[in-house]
């Protein structure tokens, strides 16, 4: 396979949460729904990782015990260093929480502040914890102070245009003991419509003294994690829909950052060994039928790298057995990937976002 290069900016110093020692300042953000523990496994197998997050759970479900949400922040020998998303508006709950997830054995825990979607950022959680500065501040506090292991936030730019509140609460966050910040770029307002705002992430960055600042936001190749770098001078990257699209992007980053070079994503042939090899972990975690239900999404996303045809790829959505599931794949496999290779460079894809207004996701 070939090697890429593009210039490399004046890296900052290795990252650590607190005590807690990272190998590589690329990270895989929470995702719901993509971010399950057999993807973690996937991306720390390919390698380049640093901090892999769970998706956004709730602090009520774990100290209920929901069953679903305690398969969510499972984890596996392979996959350390991990942290745990909670999001949530009642104090007492956050707190109960997050000590039972340092029962659990959970590396670092890290507080959603970023979530748009309504029916969460609406109740007061996720985006909607930055509308109340004093309680936020003060709730984040009692939880770094509750527990023994790294507490982090993500948030966004602010409510809105009008209410760019992260550098403000970023400052504060660092004072209480809050041990890395992640930024996406954009406001609640804006979803994910628009740019991310870089001048935005940079103020964040600048508004911390010694803390990790982690940027995110339209990453999906090394040139967007350069410019992400050299723009804001933040620490990190943390990636969601670009390691969807190219599961080989943090190995590609931490080859860049140590030689300025770096090896081409996997062909149609590996992203098909990459398919069968997650299917395998998540049949192991929730059994055939479970497993072909939860996989259709992230299934979806690897046929259409592999530049699959429509049809077949509509086929394989509608296996409800392994024997379905197997027989769809086979002519999958037969037919390879439309206008190229099976050991080839496949053309780059990009994983849309959500659109239209936020209220309506």
């Amino acid at each position: 396979m070939p090697l890429f290069t593009h210039p490399r900016p004046e890296f900052p110093p290795p990252i650590s949460y607190g005590p807690l020692q990272l190998t590589s300042r690329f990270h895989l953000s929470p995702l719901a729904g993509y971010t399950n523990l057999s993807f973690r496994r996937i991306v720390r197998q390919i390698g380049g990782i640093g901090l892999a997050t769970t998706d956004l759970v709730s602090a009520d479900a774990i100290v209920y015990e929901n069953p679903k949400t305690l398969k969510m922040i499972e984890t596996h020998p392979e996959d350390r260093p991990f942290a745990v998303q909670i999001f949530g508006r009642d104090a007492k709950m956050m707190i109960d929480a997050a000590q039972i997830l340092v029962t659990r054995g959970v590396d670092s825990i890290d507080i959603n502040m970023g979530c748009p979607v309504a029916r969460i950022a609406g109740g007061g959680s996720g985006a909607g914890m930055m509308c109340n500065a004093d309680d936020t501040v003060a709730l984040v506090q009692q939880i770094v102070e509750a527990v023994s292991i790294p507490v982090s936030v993500k948030m966004r730019l602010g409510w809105d245009s009008t209410q760019l509140s992260a550098p403000t609460f970023a400052r504060e966050f660092e004072k209480i003991g809050v041990v890395a910040i992640a930024i996406h770029g954009r406001t609640r307002a804006q979803g994910f419509s628009g740019s991310v705002d870089l001048g935005g992430i940079r103020k964040v960055a600048e508004a911390t003294e010694s803390i990790p600042v982690i940027g995110n936001g339209d990453v999906r190749t090394v040139a967007d994690a350069e410019k992400m770098l050299s723009e804001t001078g933040c620490d990190g990257v943390s990636i969601g829909r670009g390691a969807l699209a190219n599961p080989w992007i943090f190995k590609q980053l931490s080859q860049w950052e140590e030689t300025g070079e770096w090896s081409s994503p996997g062909s149609f042939n590996d992203r098909l060994e990459l398919l069968l090899r997650q299917f395998s972990y998540m049949q192991d975690q929730w059994g055939p039928e479970g497993a072909i239900v939860r996989f259709r999404k992230m299934s979806h996303w690897y046929l259409k790298s592999m530049r699959v045809k429509p049809a077949l790829r509509h086929h394989f959505q509608q296996a409800k057995t392994v024997e379905e599931f197997n027989a769809a794949l086979a002519v999958i496999v037969e037919a390879g990937p439309v206008g190229e290779n099976r050991t080839g460079l496949l053309p780059d894809m990009h994983i849309p976002v959500p659109s239209g207004p936020i209220e309506h996701w």
